[in-house]
């Protein structure tokens, strides 16, 4: 049974930092994408990066570059989300999802149709 568990919300104050994890299990993920998505009060879920487990590509939401880094530790079958210089628009539930990779393509999983795989989110709010 495949499972996404994510970790690592809280409460910030702005200007902080956070890093969320999400602990994979219940199959090898060598073959995808491994994003997160975002949902604020009152708006629709939104992409925030994705990362090739293999490769180490990665992409990320034009908005959101320079401040948000994902990486993957394959010794722990965790996937990262580092989120610096926080700030109260930042407020959301942050869901880590899983993609099937497409062999042989420069491609990146954006929309959220295209993840098989979720978890069930880590609520991290930022005061100001």
């Amino acid at each position: 049974q495949v499972q996404l568990v994510e970790s690592g919300g809280g409460l910030v104050q702005a200007g902080g930092s956070l890093r969320l994890s999400c602990a994979a299990s219940g199959r090898t993920f060598s073959s995808y994408h491994m994003g997160w998505f975002r949902q604020a009060p009152g708006r629709e879920r939104e992409f925030v990066g994705t990362m090739n487990w293999s490769s180490g590509r990665s992409s990320y939401a034009e908005s959101l570059k320079g401040r948000f880094t994902i990486s993957i530790e394959n010794a722990k079958n965790t996937v990262y989300l580092q989120m610096n210089s926080l700030n109260p628009e930042d407020t959301a539930v942050y869901y880590c999802a899983a993609s099937p990779s497409r062999v042989g393509s420069v491609w990146f999983p954006v929309l959220e149709h295209e993840y098989r795989y979720w978890g069930q989110g880590t609520q991290v709010t930022v005061s100001s």
